[in-house]
Parts: structure tokens; sequence; C-alpha cells
């Protein structure tokens, strides 16, 4: 198995950035030190990242005002200690405030980057073409991409009905969505993927057939009841969507029945595992930084 994560750690070949997985907010946060030691020549990172942090505070620079502190395991005598960390936005702009030959590297690919991006706007067909590539290559075959792409147009279907009814916030899109899965999984989006054992992977793409099936049925049954009762606000959607949920339950039952198997599973396409890290936020404000 290979152990290696699909996270911002990846791109710092062999050097070991800490980081801690928030499963309430759903982010990663980086050691700041470990990136400025991966980035740098410097022989002592923690003062390296002294004066930048003054240099960003000083520049009233957004980046400073992200900053938090995490306790993390030390590498040198395993005690924990209090550590600037920031998100995976957070660290790349922070490659982009290093002046250092190491850093470049990564700056050319963050370029390359945001021109892919802007060459999607142009030719829309260059992120369905991405999509299609990432999935063969991470092994799902042509007919399973296809209804992957099915489901996802189904879903903005789904979401432009809600938008009609008053729906636009997106705590309300993720309470609506909550509702439709508990409906026939008895679980949240968030607890069906901790089931699964994942963090920032997309719950869908790592379901089984019956899974994916029973979502879309779920789905399309809330967006067929809206379309023909018009409910409007949150309360009146949230009745509508556990509708739409039970409509799938019923089919998972009959599933269950007939096979004699249980329709949901703690399968996932993951081929790598997590360790257990949970976050431990602290204030800011006279904090050791390790």
């Amino acid at each position: 198995m290979n152990n290696k994560l699909e996270t911002i750690s990846n791109l710092f070949e062999g050097k070991e950035i800490r980081s801690i997985w928030d499963s309430e907010k759903e982010e990663y946060y980086f050691s700041v030190v470990d990136v400025i030691s991966a980035l740098t020549d410097s022989k002592i990172p923690k003062r390296y990242w002294t004066d930048l942090k003054r240099k960003l505070e000083s520049e009233g620079s957004q980046l400073y005002e992200n900053i938090v502190q995490l306790k993390m395991k030390s590498l040198k005598d395993g005690k924990f200690y209090s550590t600037d960390v920031l998100k995976t936005k957070g660290i790349f702009r922070l490659i982009e405030s290093i002046p250092s030959s190491k850093a470049e590297p990564f700056k050319l690919w963050l370029a390359n980057l945001g021109s892919e991006r802007i060459d999607e706007v142009f030719d829309p067909e260059i992120a369905v073409n991405r999509a299609i590539e990432y999935y063969r290559k991470h092994g799902y075959d042509d007919k399973w991409i296809k209804a992957r792409l099915s489901g996802i147009v189904d879903r903005f279907k789904l979401t432009d009905v809600w938008k009609e009814s008053g729906i636009t916030k997106p705590l309300e899109y993720a309470l609506l969505t909550n509702e439709i899965y508990k409906g026939w999984s008895n679980m949240t989006a968030s607890e069906y993927k901790k089931f699964k054992g994942l963090r920032k992977e997309s719950l869908i793409d790592n379901m089984t057939d019956i899974e994916v099936a029973l979502t879309n049925i779920g789905e399309i049954a809330t967006r067929d009841i809206a379309r023909e009762e018009h409910p409007k606000g949150l309360k009146e959607n949230l009745n509508v969507a556990m509708r739409g949920g039970g409509v799938a339950k019923g089919a998972k039952d009959l599933y269950e029945k007939e096979t004699k198997k249980s329709a949901i599973s703690k399968s996932n396409s993951l081929n790598y595992k997590y360790i257990d890290n949970e976050k431990l936020i602290e204030e800011k404000v006279g904090v050791r930084d390790e």
C-alpha cells in the first residue's frame, strides 16, 4: 500500500512537513517552520520565520492574520509544542513570499496551475478532460466516469431548484444535503466520510455503485418533489429533502432485502491510510513556537 497522502506535503520531496487535520472544518494545517526549513538554506528556520512574520505584519499582510497556533509533536524530542501553522491556501501564499532559489520551482508550479485555470475559462472542455483523465488515472472505468459526470449535472439541477425556492447560503445547501443523506443512510455527509475513513476526499468518489445510485435517487426525488410542491425557505425544503432521502431509503431497504447484504460500505478508493491527529488550536498571543 502506498502510504503517501495526497496533500501539500507531497510537494516537498522527502522533507517532513508536519500537518494536523481539523475534522470539523475539513481542513489541513501545516507547520510553517517545516516549510521554511524545506525551502530555504536557513540554519535556524524558526528565526527566519520570525523575521518574515514581522515583515508580513508590518505590511498588513492578510497571510499574517491567517496564522493560528496548534500543538505539534517535535521532530527533536517527541514532545508537543505550540507551533505556527497555516491552511493549504496560506502555505501557497507563504511560498510566494519566500525569496529563495529553492522556492522557485514551487512558484513556477503555482504559476502554471493558475495558467491552466485561466485556459479553462476560455475553453471549459479542458476542465472536463482533466477530470476524466484524473478518474482514469485512479482506476475508474469509463462507465463509472460517465455516471459520475451525469450525477454532477443532476446535482446542479437540484441546487437550481433550491435557489429558486430561496436557498442561497452554503450552510443551507449543506443542511439540505445532510437531510437527504440521513434519510437513507442515517448519517450526515461528514459522518459518512468519517465512516469511510475520508477527510478532504470526495464522498461520492469513494462510494460503491449502489451507494452512488442511492445518493442519486435521493437527490432526484428531492428535486422532483420540490418542482411539484414549490417549497419556500429552509424549513419547507428540509422537509422535502427528508422525504427525498426517504425515497432512497425505500430503494435501499428493498436492495438489502433481495441481496441479503448491506447497501452501506466502509470501503473507499484510497491507497493510503490516515494517522489520527486531532487539532489542538490555541490563542495566537503569547504562545511558544517550537
